[in-house]
C-alpha cells in the first residue's frame, strides 16, 4: 500500500501565501523557522492560546501539517513493512520524502521554548491575569481574519453556519470547569496527551486549556520540573498516538474541504476567546470589569496585542509574496 501523502491544493489570493509549499527548504532558513516554531511552543504553554493559531499567523500551518502527515505515513510504512516482511526500505523512502530542513528547526524551536515558557509565562499569567489575558485576547481576536483570508472562495451561507456552530462549541468547551487530579495514572496521562496534542494542529483549541479541564496542567509542570521520566514518557507516547490519529484527517480536510474547514477553524478561534476574557473568577467564570476606569488599561493592551499580530501577518504575507 503506497498511500503517498499529497499537498493541499494551492489557491489564489491570500490562500496562496499560506498554502503554497516549496519543494525544498534551505538550512539558511533554519534560524527563522526555529523562531517561528518557538512562538508556537510558547502559545502551547498558555491556557486559552492554541499553537495552531500561531502556526496560521506565522505561515507555518499548511507546511507543518503536510510534514506531520508525511511523518505519520512513514510510521505506517514502518509498521506495515515489518509486519509484511518488506523490511525498513518502504519506511526509509517515506522518511526521505519529509522536508526535514523545515520540520527539524520548527519542532526544535517549539520544544525548547515550550519547556522554557512553562516556567515563565504560565506563572506570569497567574500573577497578572488581567493584563496578560488582555494582550492575548487582542491577539487572537484579530487572528480570526487569518483562516477567513485562506478560504479559496467567497464567504457563503453554509460557511456562516459552520462558523457559528464551531464558535458555540468552542465557547462551551473552554468554559468547562477545571478539574484536579493529584496522582494521575499513566494511562490517563497518555489519554489526556493524545487529546491535548491535537490543539497543536487545530487553531482555536488550546492544549493547555484542555489539560486544565482534565486536571493535568499542574501535574505536567511538576513532572517536567521533577524529571519524572515515566510521566513524561507516557505523555510523549500518548501525544504521538493522538497526533498520528488526527493529523491525516485534518490534512485531508484541508486538501478536499478547505472552505468549510477554514470556517470551522475561525469559529473555534472565536469561541476560544472566552478563555481569554480578562476578568474571570478562580474557576474561569466570566466577570464584568469593576467600573469604566478598569477597562482602559486592558483595552489598550488588547489593541497592542491586535496590532502586533496584524504586523506579523502583514510581514509574513509581504515576505512570501516578495519571494
Amino acid at each position: 500500500m503506497t498511500d503517498e501523502p499529497s499537498e493541499p491544493p494551492t489557491h489564489t489570493g491570500a490562500v496562496r501565501r499560506h498554502a503554497a509549499a516549496p519543494t525544498g527548504t534551505s538550512w539558511r532558513s533554519a534560524p527563522g523557522l526555529a523562531v517561528r516554531g518557538g512562538l508556537v511552543g510558547m502559545a502551547e504553554s498558555v491556557p486559552g492560546i492554541s499553537g495552531g493559531t500561531i502556526a496560521l499567523i506565522t505561515g507555518l500551518y499548511d507546511r507543518l501539517l503536510a510534514a506531520a502527515s508525511q511523518v505519520v505515513h512513514a510510521g505506517r510504512e514502518l509498521v506495515q513493512g515489518v509486519a509484511q516482511g518488506h523490511g525498513l526500505r518502504p519506511a526509509g523512502r517515506a522518511l526521505r520524502a519529509v522536508d526535514w530542513r523545515f520540520l527539524a528547526p520548527v519542532v526544535g524551536g517549539m520544544v525548547v521554548v515550550l519547556f522554557a515558557s512553562l516556567s515563565t509565562i504560565a506563572p506570569l499569567l497567574e500573577e497578572h491575569p488581567v493584563p496578560v489575558r488582555s494582550v492575548f485576547f487582542g491577539m487572537i481576536a484579530v487572528s480570526v481574519l487569518v483562516p477567513l483570508s485562506m478560504m479559496p472562495h467567497r464567504f457563503r451561507g453554509l460557511d456562516a453556519v459552520l462558523l457559528v456552530a464551531a464558535a458555540v462549541a468552542g465557547f462551551f468547551l473552554v468554559g468547562l470547569p477545571p478539574s484536579e487530579v493529584s496522582d494521575p495514572s499513566l494511562w490517563y496521562v497518555a489519554l489526556a496527551a493524545a487529546i491535548a496534542i491535537n490543539a497543536l494542529v487545530l487553531p482555536g483549541v488550546s492544549g493547555s486549556t484542555l489539560l486544565v479541564i482534565m486536571g493535568l496542567y499542574i501535574p505536567v509542570q511538576q513532572a517536567i520540573e521533577d524529571r519524572d521520566l515515566a510521566f513524561v514518557g507516557a505523555f510523549a507516547v500518548g501525544a504521538a498516538v493522538g497526533l498520528a490519529s488526527f493529523v491525516k484527517l485534518l490534512h485531508w480536510l484541508l486538501g478536499h474541504r478547505r472552505q468549510g474547514t477554514m470556517a470551522v477553524l475561525a469559529g473555534l478561534m472565536i469561541g476560544s476567546l472566552r478563555a481569554l476574557w480578562p476578568w474571570q473568577d478562580a474557576d474561569g467564570g466570566l466577570l464584568a470589569p469593576a467600573g469604566a476606569g478598569a477597562v482602559v488599561g486592558p483595552l489598550l493592551l488588547a489593541v497592542a496585542g491586535a496590532a502586533l499580530v496584524g504586523a506579523v501577518f502583514w510581514w509574513e504575507s509581504s515576505r512570501v509574496v516578495d519571494e
